[in-house]
């Protein structure tokens, strides 16, 4: 598929032909990564096209966030990022598919199937953002927009070998996004390399007024117009946290620190609080907030609404147990403990207590380093259908969580492949509004990664 940095110099006529051949290329492919429909996939508008998560308003589009209860609804208004895209010559074209409300780590548990990674189609893609990474990395779209909320973005991108950036919380405009942890979510690129990574962030990044969770304080300046790889910086690495990945991952890991060491940038170990807690703070707070951003999905103002209702009672209970899936129920239902009298305190309240350290954590730590490498996920992409628990999945995001705690920036990036050739993917963490030192340090790797 072309780059996204080639695209944008093609005339009217090629970006027409282009489109034509993603619409043909997602119909044949047998990856499940679009959720095939008119509305979303007209080639009449001559931009470039981009796919867009199912959870992320465009006018006119059907949006469902891979749920059952929202089967129907046509979102009457564009998303900020949407806005953006369309005023730097770029369109939504598609929609990606994705783990119900963006709530799992595999890609399996939306409406429409589950989707397949590009590299070994027996395995996930992963998730939630697993539709946008395969796609992206299967050749059937030129970038796609995710979201983030513990590893969304970064996990995918990472189990497909394509390139992902979760950005600084506030920096890109979360009007539009249908929410599953508002203090967590973040919009974010997925890309084919580091520099289209940058372009898509520079179209997407920037204040938004109708967003209160955006950051006027965003730097304006463009990333891509001010790559420099040239530049050094202080790794910090985590040797003690490195031990709850498995040897691929661990040889991946130490293989780039040699690496590094080599460009001549500088290495530092560096010590974080026990990722345990990263993992308990994560999970109370965004099914805490989940469970009251979920409940306006009732069956009373858009949606699926369930048939046969005898009284209003009867119209939430059936709606809402017909519409959601296993996992969304089992986000709600815990989040409704953590946040109930008597319990709010014991949990919710300690949560974020620990997320304010971790947050105090992070910037001491970046008061002696520019950047933190860490692995995005203890393993490659698993099996498709593998008998993961829920405690094993919410275990697989223990490296990608605490950015998202935070609020700071983090690019994935492949860096090797096992000996399955599956991808395996590292992600660079950097302090707040701290991009372009990420993307200055990614594309140099990047650049003396390839024929390794």
């Amino acid at each position: 598929m072309i780059k996204l940095r080639d695209a944008l110099n093609l005339g009217n006529d090629e970006i027409q032909e282009i489109k034509k051949q993603i619409i043909q290329k997602a119909k044949d492919s047998k990856l499940n990564a679009y959720i095939i429909d008119e509305d979303s996939l007209q080639i009449k508008d001559n931009r470039i096209p981009i796919l867009i998560k199912d959870n992320i308003n465009v006018k006119g589009w059907e949006i469902t966030c891979g749920s059952k209860i929202l089967k129907g609804y046509k979102s009457p208004y564009n998303a900020g990022v949407i806005d953006n895209l369309l005023n730097n010559n770029l369109a939504p074209f598609g929609r990606a598919n994705m783990d119900e409300f963006a709530m799992g780590s595999t890609s399996e548990s939306s409406i429409y199937g589950a989707t397949k990674n590009p590299k070994d189609i027996s395995r996930v893609p992963g998730g939630s953002s697993g539709g946008s990474a395969a796609a992206v990395a299967g050749g059937i779209a030129i970038a796609a927009l995710g979201s983030d909320t513990g590893g969304s973005i970064r996990q995918p991108a990472g189990y497909c070998g394509c390139v992902g950036l979760k950005p600084t919380y506030g920096s890109v405009s979360r009007y539009g996004l249908i929410a599953y942890s508002s203090s967590l979510d973040v919009i974010g690129p997925i890309t084919q390399d580091v520099s289209d990574c940058a372009i898509l962030f520079d179209c997407i990044k920037g204040y938004d007024k109708r967003d209160s969770t955006s950051n006027p304080n965003t730097p304006k300046e463009s990333i891509f117009n001010n790559l420099n790889e040239k530049r050094k910086f202080r790794i910090g690495i985590l040797k003690e946290a490195i031990k709850n990945a498995n040897i691929e991952i661990q040889e991946a890991y130490f293989n780039l620190i040699e690496l590094i060491k080599k460009l001549g940038h500088s290495v530092k170990e560096v010590d974080m609080m026990d990722t345990n807690y990263h993992i308990s703070s994560y999970y109370i707070t965004s099914m805490a907030e989940a469970s009251s951003n979920l409940a306006r999905f009732d069956g009373v103002r858009y949606g699926n609404r369930s048939k046969d209702i005898r009284n209003l009672k009867d119209l939430y209970i059936k709606t809402r147990s017909d519409g959601f899936g296993d996992e969304v129920k089992r986000r709600i239902l815990i989040g409704n403990f953590v946040l109930s009298s008597g319990y709010c305190d014991a949990y919710y309240l300690k949560a974020q207590k620990v997320r304010d350290y971790i947050c105090f954590q992070y910037s001491e730590i970046f008061k002696d380093i520019d950047i933190i490498l860490s692995p995005i996920a203890p393993n490659v992409a698993p099996k498709l259908g593998d008998k993961i628990s829920p405690l094993e999945m919410y275990l697989s995001d223990i490296y990608t969580i605490g950015v998202n705690l935070a609020g700071i920036p983090s690019i994935s990036i492949p860096v090797a492949t096992n000996k399955e050739n599956l991808p395996i993917g590292m992600q660079l963490i950097g302090n707040h509004f701290n991009e372009q030192i990420l993307f200055d340090f990614a594309l140099n790797l990047e650049n003396n990664l390839k024929g390794v």
